[in-house]
């Protein structure tokens, strides 16, 4: 049983508490059973290695109140804002005879020696804590799960824990499920698609950057300087005139005959 030491505290109000807190002395209050409410002041030095256990909220602490002890249960922890720092804490005293309802964390033991976790199975945790009624004497830090032999499929319930005497959950209409071992859950990426662009379109679009609608225009352009070339001003034509036949040089020319 964890021991931890506080002195009984007078002072109140929210300025003081302030530089309380600031000196390292965290504020507290002890209340149940048949006597009074009780102001507290513990050293933070003590309390940082047991207040942000996951258990610390379930554990029976035995309170040195300048020398005088009690057996206490942590019941509210106020945390900073910011920080996230205690700054208050309530605790509830342990009255023999009395049951107190409380959430036990649960720990889960041998997972090297489940076959369905070893083949690739998944624990798959439903709940981390239980909530039970125990009597004030006994009450168990954890709620142990063993592993040992479960195999993808298993389903552990309520009823296949084993708790102390006289504690019982406080869910009793059913049994509960606490964790199961699931088969490894396999994402299956869709394949990625690709736009294709027809082969002549791209090679008109990629040729001297510009794209077939430039091609064409520029085709067009040369066409017409083409015909411009070809023609004279005023629409005369560079063909040659027609030659004039030429006269047969070949043959001599008729003579009349001579008188005698």
């Amino acid at each position: 049983m964890t021991q931890l030491k506080a002195t009984k505290r007078e002072i109140s109000s929210s300025g003081k508490l302030n530089l309380l807190r600031t000196g390292g002395i965290i504020p507290a209050v002890m209340y149940g059973g048949s006597k009074g409410n009780v102001n507290l002041s513990l050293k933070k030095i003590h309390l940082k290695d047991i207040v942000n256990t996951e258990s610390f909220l379930s554990k029976v602490l035995d309170l040195d109140i300048d020398g005088s002890s009690e057996k206490v249960i942590p019941r509210d922890v106020m945390l900073h804002p910011v920080s996230n720092e205690p700054i208050h804490i309530d605790f509830i005293r342990v009255v023999k005879g009395t049951k107190i309802i409380l959430e036990i964390p649960v720990k889960f033991i041998n997972n090297e020696k489940s076959p369905g976790l070893k083949k690739g199975g998944v624990l798959n945790i439903v709940r981390r804590t239980v909530e039970l009624r125990c009597p004030a004497e006994n009450i168990p830090n954890e709620i142990t799960i063993d592993l040992d032999n479960t195999e993808i499929g298993t389903s552990i319930k309520i009823s296949s824990v084993k708790l102390p005497n006289d504690v019982i959950p406080t869910i009793t209409d059913r049994d509960f499920t606490i964790a199961t071992v699931v088969s490894p859950t396999i994402v299956v990426e869709p394949e990625k698609t690709t736009e294709e662009t027809p082969e002549g379109e791209a090679a008109a679009a990629g040729e001297e950057g510009t794209t077939p609608a430039e091609g064409t225009a520029a085709e067009g352009a040369e066409e017409k300087t083409d015909d411009k070339k070809s023609a004279k001003p005023g629409g005369k034509s560079d063909d040659k005139k027609a030659a004039k036949p030429e006269e047969d040089k070949g043959k001599a020319p008729s003579k009349k005959p001579e008188k005698k």
